[in-house]
């Protein structure tokens, strides 16, 4: 992988996963268009260097020129898919309450297809379940604020969650513009 190449993927998942990646959300997913070859170099090399601290990065699905990889915290992302309205919300798409938080995310990038995208996904990205099941009965319309999601339940919250996320972008992005790379600026 070129230097120009890393830089890119690094830019993008900073810009698609800052939250994360600076601790205060359990996940994120990111749609590359680049050769999957260099997206698994760039994926064993995340393993490996942020193997310590919690963070782990999975291609979720492959799909024509786009790979879809999801980025999680496991710890946070753990505490947050055992919450009763999150595990009750799940049981209701086949996500038993035994399963794993690999087992999940498996059965996740199964539902995965080509043209098809399950709309429970936003569960796994950490939104309010009452968001997840407005967009869902609304079929994304009617929403009453539209940010890093279409919110249907509390604005304000919402609105506070948003400006924490852009925050925490605009802390990696300058610190990438400083010359780290991704791995020295989440550190």
């Amino acid at each position: 992988m070129s230097e120009v190449e890393r830089r890119s993927i690094d830019k993008d998942i900073a810009f698609h996963s800052a939250p994360t990646l600076m601790g205060v959300k359990c996940a994120n997913l990111i749609s590359f268009d680049m050769c999957e070859g260099t997206i698994a170099e760039y994926l064993n090399e995340f393993r490996y260097k942020l193997f310590k601290s919690g963070l782990k990065a999975i291609q979720l699905c492959k799909c024509r020129e786009r790979t879809l990889v999801y980025i999680y915290n496991t710890k946070m992302l753990t505490a947050w898919l055992s919450m009763p309205q999150v595990r009750e919300f799940l049981s209701e798409y086949g996500y038993t309450f035994d399963l794993s938080v690999e087992a999940k995310l498996l059965r996740l990038s199964c539902r995965i297809s080509c043209g098809s995208f399950p709309h429970e996904i936003g569960a796994f990205l950490g939104y309010p379940v009452e968001d997840v099941r407005g967009f869902i009965s609304n079929r994304g319309k009617n929403c009453l604020l539209c940010g890093y999601w279409k919110v249907y339940g509390n604005a304000e919250t919402a609105r506070q969650t948003f400006k924490t996320y852009d925050r925490c972008r605009n802390i990696l992005f300058d610190r990438l513009n400083h010359g780290m790379n991704l791995f020295q600026a989440i550190k």
